[in-house]
């Protein structure tokens, strides 16, 4: 069998597929079972960058079975419009995931984790806490997209406006407008014309507007879907639901996407019994993306903890 095939997972109650890469460890053997790992991408991401092209074939060459899937309406995956950031539609596609697993017979479903990278820690942070099947959390550079969108206009007043476009959008669309799309990268001498001199913001537009990791239809959002977000806090009830055990790893190098200060909350909310926060000194927050000197720090931890989450009992 090879180390790596495509997946389409298609369950009751969707209307669409989700896409997937799986990644198998070495020496793989149908007839035995493993633990598997669910990896999910940032916001406005695809499988193809560093969720399923980094993090799934290091975490499988460590011995798990890594699910590397497109969100809903993104990527890959199916779902109609496109370009839906709905936090509790990205948060469902975690349970759709793991009722795929269930049934591959090479899958321990007791032994599953679940690794979120940037948003998608947030998304897996916030999934985890209800579907129980997950056992064993980590995020890398994880966010909170609700907090983010709603300092990103700037004050209360400002997300009231925001809602308020949102809505008007939306019922003209329902009138027959066309969809509105928001998002798209700058070029870096664009962004400098700005005064662009954040460093999360200027790699980000590195990392998504180069050959670094240039994929087609990322960073796109529907405008008219994005109320939801306002309204969202990643970590909800971290006090009473979040109990599996969990571990945090950030760059030691704050920036606007915010993953320093979330990380740093979630560990101080989390009621689990076992928590680890991990500060990478000297790395930013799209370093973890793809960096081979950052993401093997981040792997020194990652490896060892599901390792010893999942261990077979």
């Amino acid at each position: 069998m090879p180390n790596f095939e495509t997946a389409t997972i298609k369950n009751r109650g969707m209307h669409w597929s989700i896409a997937a890469d799986i990644h198998f460890p070495p020496n793989f053997d149908a007839s035995q079972q493993y633990p598997a790992v669910v990896i999910a991408h940032p916001i406005g991401a695809r499988k193809e960058q560093t969720s399923g092209g980094v993090y799934a074939p290091k975490l499988a060459a460590a011995g798990f079975i890594t699910v590397a899937f497109d969100a809903s309406f993104q990527g890959a995956s199916g779902g109609e419009p496109r370009y839906i950031e709905d936090p509790s539609l990205r948060v469902a596609d975690f349970s759709h995931v793991a009722d795929y697993l269930a049934a591959l017979p090479y899958v321990d479903l007791d032994r599953l984790g679940v690794l979120g990278i940037c948003g998608g820690g947030g998304y897996a942070v916030r999934a985890a806490m209800t579907d129980r099947r997950y056992k064993a959390i980590a995020t890398v550079t994880g966010a909170n997209y609700g907090r983010y969108v709603r300092e990103g206009a700037g004050s209360a007043s400002a997300v009231l406006d925001q809602l308020e476009q949102v809505a008007a959008q939306r019922t003209a669309e329902a009138r027959g407008a066309e969809y509105q799309v928001d998002g798209g990268m700058p070029t870096l001498e664009q962004a400098k014309e700005w005064g662009i001199s954040d460093v999360d913001a200027l790699n980000g537009i590195e990392y998504y507007g180069t050959e670094r990791a240039c994929q087609p239809n990322t960073n796109f959002t529907l405008r008219s879907r994005m109320g939801a977000a306002y309204g969202w806090d990643a970590f909800h009830l971290a006090e009473l639901l979040l109990t599996q055990p969990l571990l945090v790893v950030v760059g030691g190098i704050p920036g606007g996407v915010g993953a320093y200060r979330d990380g740093h909350e979630l560990v101080r909310r989390a009621r689990s019994a076992q928590k680890e926060l991990v500060v990478l000194a000297g790395t930013s927050h799209f370093d973890l993306y793809d960096q081979p000197e950052h993401v093997a720090r981040a792997m020194d931890k990652l490896a060892p903890f599901f390792t010893q989450q999942l261990a077979a009992h």
